[in-house]
């Protein structure tokens, strides 16, 4: 049957055999474009630098640079051009360098859809997927693009993305022609997710043309603000008001004193450019992106840069047992009957329950298939009652010699209710109290061990055309099978280091607290207080907000359960962090400041992380904490740079333009200085972080900041102000030397300084990377010899005499230990500021 070409929404039959051809792929991905619900905004480079001259203070440098042009001064004009073009140039190239290195990663977590090309399904990634695609779903996909149903089986579908329905809604194949209605039952849309059952479906929307394109591109178009985003925001807005309001103060000083209108505007533009830390997006970027290429070499993938942020902040984790404190490789134990004997009976049953569950398989389906595999069973499934929650079970309806019977199997608190029998070699008999009793002792027992169970039951059903819950009644009891799962050999001491480095872990499993409680014991975890789902439901919001701080396991406990613990926790003030994998799991993963997953879990689950663990494992995700604390710290060290030495640039300014007969420095000069002083900080993302940094969670301050702005930049001011003194009273300099003289010891204090506020520690102590030590000291060597160089006389610069590089040295040195006082007393303050906050630590620049 040939392959019929359809155009976004379109309807009719097209089933392909075969799919389409790789050419016919292609062709159909250059027409309609990739499969992306928000089209990605990819800029060139050219148009990314003209981008940077909408910023209005760059705008305006330029159109004054012209002006000078105009009215002979070439060589200012010329200067200011190249000062600004520079900037603008080294920005885009790192920037884009950190971008690239970001898709990358991304790319390594992409989406994907199982797709039928050339009569061979293939993963294929989401985005290439086309119009006339066949795709297979199954439960905990994420459905590819707008589809009609050919083939469905027992298939839910979650689409409240789409009509705000909570409850999942059943598909079919009706044969009917596609239709762009999110009730139509033939159709499953883009952004929805399987629940349960599978499916085979021809795509007929892709992208934009889809019924959620539209609502995919208005969220594109207003991303969620994370924390970093708001820290980043209030710093900016801070800076913004500081600056505007003196270079205000300049310029209308400047004025007054009947200084050149050209220069005046000059120097304030000029000025503003230098106190804004225009290198800080890119400062930014390169700095998280160089963490998240770090972070990948550690088996850990971030989605969003903001996750680093986040994942370093983190102070709890919350996460089930499996796979994180266990193996998370299940191997049957035994298979039992009701009192724990040897039975294959028991695990024949659950084979054909396993066998004929279209829902999401558990690793303890894929254990009882391996173990038994019959080839023959005989049986044909009639109908199937999935897995839920609340009744922690799933049955399967089977029939053979037209005979049908129910095979439940679930946790055996969901199925000894519903009991009226049980099965010992191959007899029934009635439930009694002793029999109870003993049934229950057996699990008890089992569970103690440590090992995990699965009760099976059976009842006879008569024929019908469905059955539902109404029908798990009556039932006999098979027997049970016990399941291990060994504890990590590293789990205790993975751990302890991250309860040492300020994280703690709270397990919430969907065991029963028997289970739950040995392997956490094992493991090191004081069990203490065990919290029940049953305990968590008579609980109010206050009384749960107490709980969560004390106990460290949660058992028995229901998706909707997981999604109260993390929002009391986030409500105490901790940055929580939650490690899931499941379909159930993905609203816990939104609801967590980080979402945690695994290349192996269900689609929704991978979808709603920030980060995916390559490997799944605490220790590679302690290690991508402490990547994202590193990188958080570097940018906080440019933050703190540029907040303090800023500060002090302009208070000088000010207080300089009010006495001085001329202006304190040429507008080239401040625009040359900023740009030298950029140049060495640029290396910041490569640089060392301090231990004691890394054992803490980390919080953005802004308070901090501020204080830093408002008590190491004046520090700074008085040394300028002592220079300032020292030229025109000692030295009787010109005004050439005293712009000379104030350019090279503003340019070495706010450079030598940043090996200061880089750590908390003695400087000494301390060791900053050779990187950061090239830079900087290639820019204090730059600023001295520039004086003596062929390019003085066009920048305004002469020579100056060896005394003052005297008392350069010493002004110097002063000012570095005078900094460092003020620095420990403000981290200090703030350390105990900040020490009854919960899981709180100080951003410092360390």
């Amino acid at each position: 049957m040939g392959n019929l070409v359809m155009s976004p929404n379109a309807a009719g039959p097209s089933v392909a055999i075969t799919g389409l051809t790789a050419q016919e792929a292609e062709a159909r991905l250059d027409e309609f474009g990739p499969n992306e619900p928000a089209t990605a905004q990819h800029h060139s480079f050219v148009s990314d630098l003209l981008h940077v001259f909408r910023n209005p203070l760059v705008l305006i440098l330029v159109l004054a640079a012209v002006a000078s042009a105009f009215l002979g001064q070439v060589a200012d004009a010329g200067i200011i051009a190249t000062v600004v073009l520079l900037s603008a140039v080294i920005d885009l190239v790192q920037t884009h360098r950190s971008q690239k290195a970001v898709e990358q990663l991304r790319d390594r977590v992409a989406p994907t859809a199982t797709v039928l090309r050339g009569g061979e399904w293939k993963e294929l990634r989401r985005r290439e997927v086309v119009p006339g695609d066949i795709v297979r779903l199954s439960a905990g996909d994420l459905v590819p693009a707008d589809a009609r149903l050919l083939i469905a089986r027992d298939l839910y579908v979650q689409q409240a993305a789409l009509t705000g329905e909570s409850l999942p809604a059943e598909k079919d194949a009706t044969g009917e022609a596609a239709s762009t209605k999110a009730d139509a039952r033939n159709m499953v849309f883009l952004g929805t997710s399987v629940v349960s059952g599978t499916a085979t479906a021809e795509v007929v929307a892709t992208g934009a043309w889809t019924a959620f394109g539209d609502i995919a591109a208005r969220l594109a178009a207003r991303p969620e603000e994370t924390a970093f985003d708001r820290g980043l925001k209030n710093f900016s807005q801070l800076l913004a008001r500081t600056v505007l309001f003196l270079v205000l103060f300049l310029l209308v000083v400047s004025i007054t004193r009947h200084r050149d209108p050209l220069q005046s505007l000059l120097f304030a533009v000029a000025l503003a450019v230098g106190l804004t830390p225009e290198f800080l997006p890119m400062i930014t970027s390169v700095t998280l992106s160089k963490g998240a290429v770090a972070m990948a070499k550690k088996k850990v993938i971030v989605k969003h840069l903001s996750a680093i942020e986040n994942l370093g902040s983190l102070d709890v984790l919350c996460s089930d047992k499996t796979g994180t404190l266990t193996a998370g490789t299940m191997s049957l134990d035994r298979s039992l009957d009701p009192f724990g004997n040897p039975s294959a009976h028991t695990l024949e049953l659950a084979y054909l329950n396993s066998k004929f569950e279209t829902g999401i398989r558990s690793p303890l389906d894929e254990v009882i298939l391996h173990q038994l595999q019959l080839t023959d069973s005989g049986y044909t499934k009639c109908d199937e009652i999935p897995f839920d929650f609340e009744r922690r079970r799933l049955s399967v309806v089977v029939e053979r010699q037209s005979k049908r019977i129910l095979i439940t199997k679930g946790a055996p608190e969901g199925i000894f209710p519903l009991l009226t029998g049980y099965e010992v070699d191959g007899k029934t008999a009635p439930i009694t109290e002793d029999a109870t009793k003993r049934m229950r002792q057996t699990s008890d027992e089992l569970n103690n061990q440590g090992f995990r169970l699965l009760a099976v039951a059976y009842a006879d059903v008569p024929m019908r055309a469905s059955y539902s819950v109404q029908d798990e009644r009556n039932l006999i009891l098979a027997g049970f099978l016990s399941f291990s799962d060994p504890p990590l050999p590293d789990a205790a001491e993975v751990l302890a280091a991250l309860k040492q480095d300020g994280v703690e872990i709270k397990v919430i499993s969907g065991d029963n607290d028997r289970v739950t409680s040995h392997v956490c014991a094992q493991v090191g975890i004081d069990p203490g207080q065990i919290v029940t789902g049953e305990d968590l439901d008579r609980m109010t919001d206050p009384a749960l907000s107490h709980v969560v701080e004390e106990a460290h396991i949660f058992a028995r406990i229901s998706p909707v359960q997981k999604n109260r613990i993390l929002l009391a926790l986030k409500h105490n003030g901790h940055a929580v962090g939650f490690m899931g994998d499941g379909i159930n799991d993905a609203p816990s993963l939104h609801a967590a400041d980080v979402g945690i997953s695994v290349p192996s879990a269900a689609d929704v689950a991978r979808e709603a992380a920030d980060v995916i663990l390559v490997t799944p494992g605490l220790r590679v995700l302690h290690d991508g904490i402490i990547e994202g604390r590193k990188a958080f710290g570097n940018v906080m060290k440019y933050l703190l740079m540029g907040t303090s030495s800023n500060f002090g640039n302009m208070f000088s300014m000010a207080g300089a333009s009010l006495f001085l007969p001329f202006l304190p420095m040429l507008p080239t000069q401040i625009l040359l200085n900023n740009l030298l002083y950029d140049l060495a900080q640029i290396t910041i993302p490569t640089d060392n972080v301090d231990e004691t940094y890394l054992q803490k969670p980390q919080r953005w301050d802004i308070g901090l900041i501020r204080n830093f702005m408002l008590f190491i930049g004046p520090i700074s001011s008085i040394f300028d102000f002592l220079t300032f003194y020292v030229m025109l009273h000692f030295f009787h300099t010109s005004e050439a030397q005293f712009h000379t003289g104030w350019f090279v010891e503003s340019l070495a204090t706010q450079t030598l300084v940043l090996f200061v506020i880089r750590t908390s520690k003695n400087p000494f102590s301390s060791r900053p990377s050779a990187p950061l030590t090239a830079t900087c000291l290639a820019v204090v060597a730059i600023g001295i010899y520039l004086p003596f160089s062929p390019l003085a006389g066009l920048l305004g610069f002469t020579p100056l005499p060896a005394t003052f590089f005297a008392f350069l040295a010493i002004a110097t040195a002063a000012y570095l230990l005078l900094v460092e006082a003020a620095k420990r007393r403000l981290l200090a303050g703030a350390t105990a500021k900040h020490a009854t906050k919960p899981g709180d630590a100080v951003a410092v620049a360390t």
